[in-house]
């Protein structure tokens, strides 16, 4: 019987050993797959990186769950899954995004930096690392970025003998010598609220000097540089730029169908412009003929400046973010994507997506090469250099090899991570616009709610 007993008592841990183990074995084997958020929606990017992720399951045997997010969708997102327990192990996020997540404890700039480490800090772009470092460490990895961009009808300055719109003060002459019945001299952003309207206001304010922040941090939107960029937005949006609300569909559309001499845009419009894109079609006279007219008569001007001063473009970086608690195969998803699957990635829409690792140990320049051969579109696939000078897709990655942004010199991302919740500048742009308040009123409100603002998140 006592041998029966202890036989019994035996098995029965045998039993409960190998459930333990099988559980154990299921709940890794749960925890190796990936879930990873990108932000990117249209169907056809869509399906690219699916392809580019399935190879990377074929490698690795490490299975992925993509999940694109519509626009503006992140931040409600990362808030209900914070709270849920059900983030991502990796997620596709801003510059901006990338400093506020990283201080609220939600991305890991430690695994950020295993990876950077591993792939070559020599590799990456010293302007992406430098904006996504804070505290020695940078918050996210780097993938790729784009330059905002003042593109003008060349054919419609030549006719005027007008030069290139590259200083502010250019680009308001210009506006006023085109602005005429059926055309206006520039199309740009007036909705309030709206992050399309902060990168171009932000492009703008750089290039008239307007800082965020001073270098000791405070809220500097009130000083008189930002004053003169409040001042000539509100002039151009006023008296050179159609009426009613500009958002970034209507813009496209202005300058799509022949009606405006300048557009304020990302890169991003460069596909559509040569007509690759059967939702975005130019319509101008001239494009029914020839739907590239635009791309072929267009010039595209990244640096802006004021007067002799030193020229400034707006620009951002897209990063990958991995979180705290991320699956085991998170770094090697990441470097995976910035390595074997790097051009892949950046062809699902190359004309904003400019590398900021030019290349690998073994030859540095390799994927900036590789991305001057990639074709863009939708409908229909094109390089861009068969529409485009050789000068100006020089100027895509010059530009994100140098642009500026509000706040990350001064240590301010988690401010303006903050802003782009809420776009408080926006709000008071858009009111003086209206004619609600004047310029000068504009940048005081803006001011004070920054200020306010900057105060809660200390």
């Amino acid at each position: 019987m006592r041998r029966l007993a202890a036989l019994a008592l035996l098995l029965v841990s045998a039993l409960a050993g190998c459930g333990g183990g099988g559980d154990d074995r299921r709940k890794e084997a749960a925890h190796e797959r990936l879930t990873v958020w990108i932000e990117e929606n249209q169907p056809d990017r869509v399906r690219a990186a699916r392809d580019d992720v399935a190879d990377f399951t074929r490698r690795t045997k490490i299975p992925v769950d993509l999940v694109p997010l519509g626009d503006g969708e992140l931040d409600s997102k990362v808030a209900a899954a914070t709270r849920d327990g059900s983030l991502p192990d990796v997620m596709q996020i801003t510059i901006a995004n990338a400093r506020a997540f990283a201080d609220r404890g939600i991305i890991d700039p430690g695994a950020a930096k295993q990876v950077v480490d591993e792939l070559g800090e020599q590799t990456f772009s010293a302007r992406a690392l430098g904006l996504l470092t804070s505290g020695g460490s940078v918050d996210a990895v780097p993938s790729d970025g784009w330059g905002q961009l003042l593109i003008y009808r060349k054919d419609l300055f030549d006719r005027a003998g007008l030069g290139v719109p590259d200083t502010l003060e250019r680009v308001r002459a210009a506006a006023r010598r085109l602005t005429r019945p059926g055309m206006v001299g520039i199309t740009l952003a007036t909705k309030g609220g709206d992050g399309f309207t902060a990168e171009t206001f932000e492009h703008v304010a750089l290039a008239a000097g307007c800082q965020l922040v001073d270098a000791g941090g405070a809220v500097s939107l009130d000083s008189p540089r930002c004053r003169r960029a409040f001042g000539l937005y509100v002039e151009l949006a006023r008296k050179f730029s159609p009426g009613g609300v500009q958002d970034v569909d209507r813009t496209r559309d202005t300058y799509f169908a022949g009606k405006a001499a300048m557009i304020l845009w990302s890169p991003f419009l460069l596909d559509a412009m040569a007509g690759l894109n059967d939702d975005a079609v130019p319509s101008c006279p001239q494009c029914r003929a020839d739907h590239a007219y635009l791309a072929k008569h267009s010039g595209l001007v990244g640096p802006l400046g004021l007067g002799d001063g030193p020229k400034a473009q707006f620009g951002t970086i897209s990063t990958w973010g991995i979180a705290r608690d991320a699956a085991p195969g998170a770094q090697a998803f990441v470097k995976y994507m910035l390595s074997d699957g790097y051009l892949r990635w950046l062809a699902v829409s190359p004309q904003g997506k400019y590398p900021v690792r030019a290349g690998d140990g073994a030859d540095f320049d390799r994927y900036a090469r590789g991305w001057a051969e990639l074709e863009s579109g939708t409908d229909r696939r094109a390089p861009l250099s068969r529409f485009y000078s050789a000068e100006s897709i020089a100027s895509l990655g010059e530009g994100v090899r140098s642009f500026q942004r509000w706040g990350f010199p001064q240590d301010q991302g988690d401010l303006v991570g903050a802003m782009s919740e809420r776009e408080p500048v926006t709000e008071a742009l858009a009111a003086a616009i209206r004619g609600d308040i004047t310029p000068d009123q504009a940048a005081e409100k803006a001011q004070s709610a920054v200020k306010q603002l900057q105060e809660s998140i200390r």
